[in-house]
């Protein structure tokens, strides 16, 4: 019989993380000879070393090390490539082969939001490069909003409209994002909330990448009677794909979205 293939997420913090028992449920019902773990992970320049440490044939990366995850690829293909963030990784034949599924994911979760023209991303990590360049090809006008000048140099290179907290106009956005792990394991909002109140108010829609929990910044969205997302579809959506990595495309994505959607019933 051939051994069972190990499957991991490595971030920090991790132990909230939902994708042991999505992916796990999914090769359970599916019958294939899997199963996947989590691993919490300090140091991003240790990815590559623990990954092969581990005898892994795949992995999720997740907040702080997306960009840690590019680097320690031995090849890069699709998406990532373009944005120079990985969240999913292969282990081809010994070679590191990295790829993105966030942005598809997000596209996914937000597919029943309508007229979305304008929007507004706040954060500047992984998470925030692969949703502005994905929704800037699906020719949306993205802003990202971020409390450090100097990791919006990304963005303004990319042709993006960037602020921080000191020059941000409170322009109408169709949709505001969050994107940094403000309220994951705090109660701290994304921006000031002097700042955050004002932009919410104008729009008609709000996203946070951040899943299981009401964060503070979807609280405020409740309150304003903002029609409002948390990350769980974004989770699903990047899982399914990321899944079809991992079983080497097996399975349909729809087989495995039927499996994976049942995940979050438990």
């Amino acid at each position: 019989m051939k051994n069972k293939e190990l499957f991991a997420i490595f971030g920090n913090p991790v132990k909230h993380s939902r994708s042991p028992l999505m992916h796990n449920h999914v090769f359970k019902q599916l019958h294939y000879n899997a199963c996947y773990t989590r691993i919490h992970l300090e140091d991003g320049t240790k990815l590559k070393e623990t990954f092969f440490e581990q005898k892994l044939s795949g992995a999720n990366i997740t907040v702080p090390h997306k960009e840690a995850a590019y680097k320690a690829c031995d090849e890069v293909r699709g998406f990532a490539k373009k944005i120079g963030v990985v969240n999913t990784l292969i282990n081809e034949n010994g070679r590191l082969i990295g790829y993105n599924t966030d942005a598809d994911g997000f596209l996914f979760a937000i597919e029943e939001f309508e007229n979305i023209q304008k929007v507004l991303i706040i954060g500047a990590g992984g998470t925030a490069k692969a949703l502005s360049m994905k929704l800037q090809d699906a020719g949306l006008k993205v802003s990202v909003l971020n409390r450090s000048k100097g990791n919006l140099e990304y963005f303004k290179t990319g042709g993006f409209e960037t602020f921080s907290w000191d020059n941000c106009p409170l322009d109408t956005y169709d949709l505001v994002v969050n994107t940094t792990s403000a309220g994951l394991s705090d109660e701290n909002y994304p921006a000031p909330l002097e700042l955050l109140r004002p932009l919410l108010q104008k729009c008609s829609y709000a996203a946070d990448a951040i899943y299981g929990k009401i964060t503070p910044f979807l609280k405020l969205c409740k309150d304003l009677d903002i029609t409002y997302k948390d990350g769980a579809d974004m989770l699903l959506g990047q899982g399914v794909l990321a899944n079809n990595y991992f079983t080497k495309e097996k399975f349909s994505l729809q087989e495995i979205k039927k499996q994976m959607q049942k995940s979050f019933e438990f």
